[in-house]
């Protein structure tokens, strides 16, 4: 199982990022698929997750009405578009993937390799 993201970056306060994270070696339908951010020094945290269909979303208080999660079930893709970013955003952002929905790192089965958000002016 591979899941590879991509689309970190320095950006400014108040700015957008959107991060994607393909899946292989899974069949990516029957996952719940999530993102997980490390900041520096820090635990690795929840950020946002969704069911299998997409039609059901979970955020962390500190990103809610800022982070959206999608996916592309015929892309074996799934994204998290940032917008309003902060300071306290930066962390390496890591995509999750559970065969149950969670918002604890106890409950992922797999992880991708993580995409550094780093913000700042």
């Amino acid at each position: 199982v591979q899941l590879q993201a991509s689309g970190g970056g320095l950006v400014l306060p108040g700015g957008s990022l959107r991060l994607s994270c393909v899946a292989s070696g899974l069949t990516f339908s029957s996952y719940n698929m999530g993102w997980f951010r490390q900041p520096p020094g820090k635990e690795r945290e929840f950020v946002a997750t969704g069911t299998r269909s997409g039609g059901s979303t979970i955020y962390a208080d500190s990103v809610k009405g800022r982070f959206t999660i999608s996916r592309g079930n015929a892309k074996n893709t799934v994204y998290l578009q940032m917008n309003s970013l902060k300071p306290e955003d930066t962390a390496v952002y890591h995509c999750a993937a559970s065969r149950s929905i969670t918002t604890a790192t106890a409950g992922v089965g797999y992880w991708g390799q993580g995409t550094l958000v780093t913000v700042s002016s």
